[in-house]
């Protein structure tokens, strides 16, 4: 089986890049330069016309939308307990995986894009600032979930990178994150895989290529 995650730094492909890495998958790495609108062109839309990482190509074949990502490859390599084997427990992995893609992920991009949600001049720090106020509200969610515990289930799951790529791209825009101090200690704990430190220094890496290249 021939595995290619198509990745951006700083996208939520980290998300499959940590999970893959968790489950020993031997996979191979396209890097896509969203600032230069790679995923704009026909080569990417052809795999994945709605021009968003990650893509995971499986012996040919796109399969896109980090959820459904996530499921493939804890089914796939189910040895990694990346969702839990218990069905009520699956199935709350995935309902926490769906919130961070669909409930605390549009929160985040209006930091990166107010424009892309309106365009009245000058309504960009509103944008930011009421995406803001909710993002907040999901923070607090996360923050009650967490308390007490190390993971948002009983060990560490898909659920975790996922949202870890949520806080985590929250604190690149400097916003004050601080009063979540369950979700802080887990960022903190995520730190700590080595998972993630093989993407985060990988990251880089291709940070400092695109900057060379432009």
């Amino acid at each position: 089986m021939k595995l290619t995650l198509y990745y951006a730094p700083m996208t939520c492909a980290l998300v499959p890049y940590v999970t893959l890495t968790e489950a020993g998958a031997d996979f191979d790495v396209e890097n896509v330069n969203t600032r230069t609108g790679q995923n704009r062109k026909p080569e990417f839309l052809a795999l994945n016309p709605k021009h968003k990482v990650p893509v995971l190509m499986i012996d040919g074949e796109p399969l896109t939308e980090n959820v459904a990502i996530q499921v493939w490859i804890a089914r796939q390599f189910p040895k990694a307990r990346l969702l839990p084997a218990e069905s009520k427990e699956e199935i709350k992995a995935i309902s926490l995986m769906s919130w961070c893609a669909s409930g605390i992920h549009p929160h985040l991009t209006p930091n990166a894009r107010p424009q892309n949600y309106c365009d009245v001049p000058g309504s960009e720090e509103s944008v930011k600032r009421v995406a803001n106020q909710l993002l907040f509200e999901d923070f607090k969610v996360a923050d009650d979930l967490l308390a007490g515990r190390e993971w948002f289930l009983a060990h560490f799951t898909a659920v975790d990178a996922h949202f870890f790529w949520c806080f985590r791209r929250a604190m690149s825009f400097k916003l004050d994150v601080s009063a979540f101090r369950n979700c802080v200690a887990h960022f903190e704990r995520m730190q700590q895989r080595p998972s993630v430190q093989k993407v985060v220094a990988y990251e880089k890496q291709v940070l400092d290529a695109f900057v060379k290249a432009a």
